[in-house]
C-alpha cells in the first residue's frame, strides 16, 4: 500500500512539472507544430503542404548561400622567348609520329665531314612468295635479284627437279650481300626453301659462283587406313575414328556406286578406309585421296572398291576387277529449261507438233558442253537445227545439238563429258538465243531427263595383276600403321680403311 501511494506522488510529480516547463502563448504554438512531417503520408493534407514549404524554404536557403561556380582564377602563364622554346622542346619527350626533333642540338665542328652518301647495308634478308602461275626467275627479280642471275638460278634448279612441281605459296628465304655499285643489282648470297614435300634446295654463293645443294627429307607414305563399326551413323563413326569429312565424302559416293547406303549398310557392318598419306621426318603431314572402300558384314567382304586408272580415265573398280559407274548426263550449258520434252504449238509455225528434246534459254554465245564421252558424229549446219552436232554415246545412244552460234569441234573427234562443243546461238529455226538439246536411243529420239547411263570397264592381263596387287598389298596395312613415328635413317659413317679393320680385330 505504501509503494502504490509513492508511486502516485511521483507521478504527479511529474506532470506539474511538464506542466510547467511547456510555453505558453503564440511560443507554445509554435513549439506545438509539426514542421517536418512525412511527406509520404496524407498527401494533400495541410500539414503535408506546410512540410513542403519547409522542404522548399531550405532548399532556397542553400542555394542563396552557394558559393558559386565560377572557374578558380590563377596566375596567367609565363610567356617563353624563341630561345626558351628551344630548349624546353630540347629538354622534352615527343611522340616518334610527330617526327623525333627533340633533344639537345649541337652544332658541327670541324672535325665533322659530311658523307657524300649514306652507306648501304651489307646484306639484305628477304621473303618471297611463289605464286600461282609465276615462274621462278620473275619472282627472284621482283626481290631485287639481277635479270641475268635469276635466269641462271633458275636453270640450275630445272636441274634436278621440275619447276612445275613448285606449288603456289612456296616461300623463298632470299639473301643479298654487298653490291659495288648502286646502279647494280645486289648479288645472290643465299636461297633456301623447301621444293618438294621431301626436298629442300639451298642454293648458295661459293667463292665466284654458285652452287645448289638438296637437302632430302624422309617421307613415310605409308597409308593411312581406318576401320569401325558403322552404327548408328556412318558419317559420324568415320569422323570419331578420325577420318577427315571429305574422305568420308568420297567413300560415301564410292559406296553409293554399288549400293544404297542409305537402304544397305547396317548399324552393325564394319567400314574400312585407306588414304594416301605422307608424312615428313620435319612434321608436316600431306593427306591424299580416298584409295580403297571396303565395307565388311559378319567377317565377310561386302564390297572392296579400288581406286584405279585405265585407259587414261580413273574410275572405282570392284575386286575382280571390273569398274562400273552410273549417274545422269551431264547438263549441256548453264541455264534453265525453257520448253521440255513432248507436244507443243510451235512458237514459229504456229501449230501443235512433237518436240523431241529440252530447250535451254541461255546468253547468245555461253559455252556447250558434251553430255558424256563420245566420238562426234556430225558437225555442222542440218536444216532447221541451223548449226549443229552429233555425238555418239556407245550402247545405241547419241545426243543432239543445235542452233549454235559456233561450232567448236570436228566430225569424228573423240571428245570427253563436260568438255566444250560449240557456243548457244540462234541459227536456223529459231526465235532467239537458246540451245535445243535432244537424246537418240537406237536413232529415235527419247526424253534426255529420263535418261541414266551406265559404264563398266574389266581390266585384264597386266593391269589386272597389278590392280591385285595393289589392292592385296593396301589390306595388308595395319589400321593406325601410317601415325607410328617415323625411323630416321641412320647417318652414313665414313668407310673404314682395311688397315684399320685389321688393327681393329686383333686388339
Amino acid at each position: 500500500m505504501y509503494q502504490q501511494n509513492a508511486r502516485a506522488i511521483r507521478a504527479a510529480a511529474q506532470a506539474n512539472i511538464s506542466k510547467e516547463a511547456q510555453p505558453t502563448g503564440w511560443r507554445g504554438k509554435l513549439a506545438n507544430i509539426d514542421w517536418t512531417p512525412d511527406l509520404g503520408q496524407n498527401i494533400g493534407s495541410g500539414d503535408w503542404f506546410r512540410g513542403l514549404a519547409t522542404m522548399v524554404s531550405l532548399a532556397a536557403v542553400s542555394l542563396f548561400f552557394w558559393p558559386g561556380f565560377e572557374p578558380i582564377r590563377a596566375e596567367p602563364a609565363t610567356r617563353m622567348s624563341a630561345a626558351q622554346l628551344d630548349e624546353f622542346r630540347a629538354l622534352a619527350i615527343a611522340p616518334l609520329a610527330y617526327g623525333g626533333d627533340t633533344g639537345r642540338k649541337m652544332r658541327a665542328t670541324d672535325a665533322v665531314i659530311a658523307l657524300k652518301e649514306s652507306p648501304e647495308r651489307p646484306s639484305i634478308d628477304l621473303a618471297a612468295t611463289f605464286g600461282r602461275g609465276d615462274s621462278f626467275a620473275r619472282v627472284l627479280q621482283r626481290a631485287g635479284v639481277g635479270g641475268d642471275e635469276a635466269s641462271n638460278i633458275e636453270n640450275m634448279l630445272a636441274g634436278v627437279m621440275s619447276l612445275s612441281d613448285l606449288k603456289p605459296g612456296t616461300q623463298l628465304d632470299i639473301t643479298l650481300g654487298r653490291r659495288t655499285s648502286r646502279d647494280e643489282p645486289r648479288p645472290v648470297e643465299n636461297i633456301a626453301f623447301r621444293a618438294k614435300f621431301d626436298l629442300n634446295v639451298e642454293i648458295a654463293r661459293q667463292g665466284e659462283g654458285l652452287a645448289l645443294k638438296q637437302k632430302p627429307i624422309i617421307v613415310d607414305e605409308t597409308p593411312l587406313r581406318i576401320r569401325g563399326k558403322v552404327g548408328s551413323s556412318l558419317y559420324r563413326s568415320a569422323r570419331a575414328a578420325g577420318a577427315p569429312a571429305k574422305a568420308i565424302q568420297a567413300y560415301l559416293r564410292a559406296l553409293g556406286t554399288k549400293m544404297s547406303v542409305s537402304r544397305d549398310v547396317r548399324s552393325t557392318d564394319e567400314f574400312d578406309i585407306v588414304l594416301g598419306y605422307k608424312r615428313a621426318e620435319t612434321g608436316e603431314i600431306e593427306v591424299g585421296d580416298l584409295m580403297y572402300a571396303g565395307l565388311d558384314r559378319g567377317g565377310k567382304s561386302k564390297a572392296q572398291l579400288l581406286r584405279w586408272k585405265s585407259g587414261g580415265k580413273t574410275q572405282w573398280f570392284e575386286a575382280s576387277g571390273v569398274g562400273e559407274s552410273r549417274g545422269e548426263l551431264a547438263r549441256p550449258v548453264r541455264g534453265r529449261v525453257s520448253s521440255r520434252y513432248g507436244m507443243r504449238r510451235h512458237p514459229i509455225l504456229k501449230y501443235r507438233r512433237m518436240h523431241s528434246g529440252l530447250d535451254f534459254k541461255a546468253r547468245h554465245g555461253e559455252p556447250i558442253y558434251a553430255a558424256t564421252d563420245g566420238v562426234v558424229q556430225y558437225a555442222g549446219r542440218k536444216g532447221g537445227f541451223g548449226k549443229y552436232v552429233k555425238i555418239r554415246h556407245g550402247g545405241g545412244l547419241a545426243s543432239g545439238y543445235a542452233h549454235m552460234s559456233r561450232i567448236a569441234v570436228s566430225s569424228g573427234r573423240r571428245v570427253r563429258r563436260g568438255q566444250i562443243i560449240g557456243y548457244v546461238g540462234s541459227t536456223g529455226l529459231s526465235t532467239g538465243p537458246h540451245l535445243h538439246y535432244e537424246l537418240y536411243r537406237g536413232g529415235r529420239t527419247i526424253n534426255p531427263q529420263s535418261v541414266r547411263f551406265t559404264t563398266r570397264a574389266q581390266l585384264s592381263g597386266s593391269d589386272l595383276r597389278n590392280f591385285k596387287a595393289k589392292l592385296a598389298r593396301l589390306k595388308r596395312v595395319e589400321p593406325g600403321a601410317a601415325l607410328r613415328s617415323i625411323t630416321k635413317a641412320e647417318e652414313v659413317k665414313e668407310p673404314v680403311r682395311e688397315i684399320e679393320r685389321i688393327e681393329a680385330s686383333s686388339s
